[in-house]
């Protein structure tokens, strides 16, 4: 690296980590615990998460004579998303939504799909509401540090700065550009493996130092992920300014976002599902993909649109695929369709790093790594912080010693 380039480069890396080590300390902590969020619950409330087949051989309940009997419960609420599977062992949870101006005391509703029983209610993230919540609530503390709109704006802004230093920190890694190569002198990457490496007899400064560069060093991709995927989830605005002038991306959400709901009735929530299966096995035969299982069925009624989800062999995800059709919610018309992959570079890109942040794939060894990839991450803020605490005491012992 050029060596009039690194001071710059040190100091916005400086006040960059001093600016989100704060942050990185709730963002790794609050994400380990997230990455075992479906056990956790299971196991602090499992009369709520947990169900049992009455027998081996027990079928669950038709889902959408499940979604009529919520709809009967909850009058003052409107049910708009119907679960079509749950993960075994899981109850199935229904989402509703105010019908009117008064808010609802709950929002989340859970199922046993072989009793139709309802097992719990929520307002998703209310920590008020006590335990059933505590797992929302450290969500809600993860993406936004459970302040809302603003916080939400605040960590997207934090994940756009991690993202840059990033690149920042790898560089300074690099070792020094040299002019002239000397006689026997090491190449690039020799000078540059002592960075990638701990120097465990040098005292605790340099050890923690090095814990610093060489954690993010090896770690880096990740951080990267991380990082850039959480821009994605709280300002995609600013992530898709930077991403689709490079990468395609597929034009549902903007075709939906246009529809306007027509006069008239709509498809019942069966008929629909059937046209849902219709598209569904229209597309797959179109596009050459397999449906595994069929996801979700929901209805906007302010657009008119019924969303039909699967997951299918072009899913990263392991539960709640995202394969999805649209459909008008009157005539049942095809309007878009969106695959999480191998339909537009940009989607696929994304699917993968959202994938990989919530640990919804490959199973519990890769919830373990991303648990400890969080603990990477606030080890990596404490680290700067020292380093940066312990620099800034050598100049001070440096200026009194000099006056």
């Amino acid at each position: 690296m050029r060596v009039a380039l690194r001071p710059a480069l040190a100091a916005m890396h400086r006040y960059a980590g001093l600016l989100l080590a704060g942050f990185l300390l709730v963002i790794g902590l609050t994400g380990s615990v997230l990455a075992w969020t479906d056990e956790l619950e299971g196991a602090l409330m499992p009369a709520v998460f947990r169900v049992t087949p009455p027998t081996p051989s027990a079928m669950p309940f038709e889902p959408l004579l499940l979604r009529e009997r919520i709809a009967a419960r909850f009058p003052q609420a409107q049910v708009v998303y119907a679960p079509l599977s749950a993960a075994p062992g899981r109850s199935m949870v229904f989402y509703l939504r105010a019908a009117g101006e008064a808010p609802l005391a709950h929002d989340e509703v859970f199922v046993d799909p072989y009793s139709g029983a309802v097992l719990g209610q929520r307002k998703w993230g209310e920590i008020g509401q006590g335990l059933i919540n505590l797992l929302p609530f450290v969500e809600r503390l993860h993406y936004a540090l459970a302040l809302g709109d603003t916080g939400l704006l605040v960590f997207g802004l934090v994940a756009m700065i991690w993202t840059v230093d990033c690149f920042i920190g790898a560089a300074l890694t690099f070792p020094a550009h040299v002019k002239k190569r000397t006689p026997g002198g090491k190449p690039w990457l020799a000078r540059w493996r002592p960075s990638w490496l701990l120097r465990r007899h040098g005292g605790s400064y340099k050890l923690v130092f090095d814990l610093h560069r060489a954690g993010g060093l090896w770690l880096w991709a990740m951080l990267l992920v991380f990082a850039w995927s959480g821009v994605a989830f709280n300002l995609y605005g600013a992530y898709a300014a930077v991403m689709n002038p490079f990468f395609a991306h597929q034009p549902a959400e903007e075709i939906v976002g246009r529809h306007r709901a027509a006069p008239g009735p709509h498809l019942t929530w069966q008929a629909a599902r059937s046209q849902g299966r219709s598209l569904m096995n229209a597309l797959a035969h179109q596009q050459s993909f397999t449906i595994v299982e069929e996801n979700a069925l929901a209805w906007e009624p302010g657009l008119g649109v019924y969303s039909y989800k699967v997951r299918s062999s072009r899913d990263v995800r392991e539960h709640k695929g995202l394969t999805t059709v649209f459909f008008d919610a009157a005539s049942g018309k095809l309007l878009a369709s969106w695959l999480p992959t191998g339909a537009a570079s940009g989607d696929t890109i994304r699917s993968w790093i959202s994938a990989l942040h919530m640990a919804s794939m490959w199973g519990w060894p890769f919830k373990l790594f991303i648990c400890a990839m969080g603990l990477a991450v606030a080890i990596l803020g404490i680290t700067g912080v020292l380093v940066w605490r312990r620099k800034r005491q050598g100049q001070a012992r440096r200026k009194s010693a000099g006056s």
